[in-house]
């Protein structure tokens, strides 16, 4: 039997459960933190990892989550463009009281204040993608059709 999960890792579990798509969070023994440590405890190709990152919109303060691609960085002003506002990096207390988790452990859902989400079109080239579940070692498999479900997110080319 498996240890009982994290109290973040279960928050997003219940939150998965609540919308009936059968989806579990996966806690390992090392870190998931960066999109090369969680595709090497997978098993799967970084592009595959969906990594959740929380921006700032510079002039409204809401938050913006661009989930992208794991080989992926996000430009600017791609996401600038596509929102209308100009948006900076969020400071790690910015991203823990936006989304209620701690950077490294993002999920793509559940946030404390809910986001603008956009969605890095390259994950829609996958069959099935990895997203961070609450803590820097717990995950959950989806597809990309249920990551854009889940998140009501705007697909999009935001990669450099």
């Amino acid at each position: 039997m498996s240890a009982p999960l994290s109290p973040s890792a279960r928050k997003v579990q219940e939150l998965l459960d609540a919308v009936g798509l059968g989806l579990a969070v996966v806690e390992h023994e090392g870190s998931t933190r960066t999109s090369e440590d969680a595709a090497a405890a997978i098993g799967c190709a970084v592009a595959e990892i969906a990594k959740s990152l929380i921006f700032r919109a510079r002039t409204s303060g809401v938050p913006v989550l661009v989930v992208a691609s794991g080989t992926n960085r996000v430009d600017e002003k791609k996401v600038a463009a596509l929102i209308g506002e100009k948006v900076e990096r969020a400071t790690p207390d910015f991203v823990r009281d936006k989304s209620g988790y701690a950077i490294g452990g993002v999920p793509p859902i559940g946030h404390a204040e809910p986001p603008l989400v956009l969605i890095d079109d390259d994950l829609l080239t996958f069959s099935a993608i990895w997203a961070a579940a609450g803590t820097p070692n717990a995950v959950f498999r989806l597809t990309p059709d249920q990551l854009v479900s889940l998140t009501g997110g705007r697909v999009a080319d935001v990669k450099k």
